[in-house]
């Protein structure tokens, strides 16, 4: 009985450390383990959506600004506008009828739809000037610090703890953004204004701040108030804000007098007219692909796990800058580049970490349990 008792005595430990375990951990020791391989082929899709979608679209955005296009408005509208490619999706996919609990009024999910669509467009706009005045490469470095703002929101909104690492992690990523700044001079070889690189860096800054609130904000809507485990509702969740960001975009267009310049624009455009159309078209599809993969690994895993599989692409796109666009990789850009991957597999090695330790007490939990049963 003594035996008995110590082992229940560790069942009730075990559990108690699983429950105290942070939320942002990836959670794949909760999936039944007959359902376990498709649960990781989801996530495999998902990744090779967002890094695909993500580094298309950013060359494409680049290329856009490279061969004559100037309207940030525009930019910022193809980011969303590509939304209706997703909505026949909708009409395989059958709503839940497994939730446990009722679902939420109809008024807060047009409130929620709403606040991320205006959050989407202002965050569209600053990555649009960010491209516009930024050469490629230099943008997508400083797009890396996504992953220490994400570090900041995730902690305030989703229970994420700072360790050694994490700590670590965002020192090389603030590095690595800080000698971004300072080899502006390099940069400004390509003409770029002293004043509007200034501009291009703290709005890729800003957009990167947005873009991790919007992940960890995402992250607390899928658990507290949608409250369901469809991939409709992932679905929904990028048509919806994504009209709304498109609505909010075409308001800036014309209120800006940008549209008025478009055909212009396009008259002029380096490679013509078609090419210029097919440039926003497949920039609007590959944001569109990029979303569904952060979506759905926010909803399968965690908004972390996503920033961190997100950075995964740091490396290819300035390297593909400089093939595709003649960006200049210095030594002070190349020394960035190397500090924000440091980072980044900082990032990942502590969320490595996390996992193991959870699967050892989930291990710890089921041989209590078995244990107990013997006894």
């Amino acid at each position: 009985m003594a035996v008995a008792g110590q082992e229940v005595e560790l069942q009730v430990t075990a559990k108690d450390e699983v429950s105290n375990e942070a939320p942002s951990s990836i959670n794949t020791n909760q999936i039944p383990a007959t359902k376990h391989y498709r649960w990781w082929l989801r996530v495999a899709v998902y990744i090779i959506f967002l890094l695909a979608g993500q580094a298309t679209a950013t060359l494409l955005g680049g290329l856009y600004y490279d061969k004559g296009g100037n309207s940030k408005w525009m930019a910022t509208f193809v980011q969303s506008a590509g939304f209706p490619i997703l909505i026949p999706i909708l009409f395989f996919i059958s709503p839940s009828t497994k939730s446990a609990t009722s679902p939420p009024p109809v008024a807060t999910i047009v409130l929620v739809y709403l606040f991320f669509g205006l959050l989407l467009t202002g965050d569209n706009l600053m990555y649009s000037y960010g491209l516009l005045y930024l050469p490629v490469s230099t943008y997508s470095l400083l797009c890396a610090t996504q992953l220490a703002f994400n570090a900041l929101f995730s902690f305030l909104f989703n229970s994420q703890k700072f360790t050694a690492l994490i700590i670590n992690s965002l020192i090389l990523l603030t590095v690595s953004a800080s000698l971004v700044a300072v080899n502006s001079d390099s940069d400004n070889s390509s003409n770029i204004p002293k004043g509007k690189y200034i501009i291009g860096f703290f709005c890729t800054l800003g957009a990167s701040a947005g873009y991790s609130l919007y992940l960890s904000l995402l992250q607390v809507s899928f658990e507290k108030v949608l409250k369901s485990e469809n991939f409709r509702v992932v679905l929904e969740m990028q048509i919806y804000p994504s009209m709304v960001a498109a609505v909010g975009s075409v308001v800036g267009l014309f209120a800006s007098g940008e549209w008025d310049g478009l055909k212009m624009e396009m008259d002029g455009y380096e490679k013509g007219s078609v090419s210029y159309i097919m440039t926003l078209l497949w920039t609007a599809i590959a944001w569109q692909i990029c979303s569904v993969g952060i979506l759905g690994l926010i909803f399968e895993v965690s908004s972390l796990f996503t920033n961190v599989i997100s950075t995964l692409g740091l490396p290819v796109v300035p390297v593909l800058a400089v093939i595709f666009f003649g960006d200049k990789m210095d030594g002070v850009k190349a020394i960035a580049l190397v500090v924000a991957v440091w980072g980044s597999v900082s990032y990942v090695y502590q969320h490595y970490l996390d996992d193991s330790k959870l699967k050892a007490k989930t291990g710890l939990l089921v041989r209590a349990n078995d244990g107990c049963d013997n006894a």
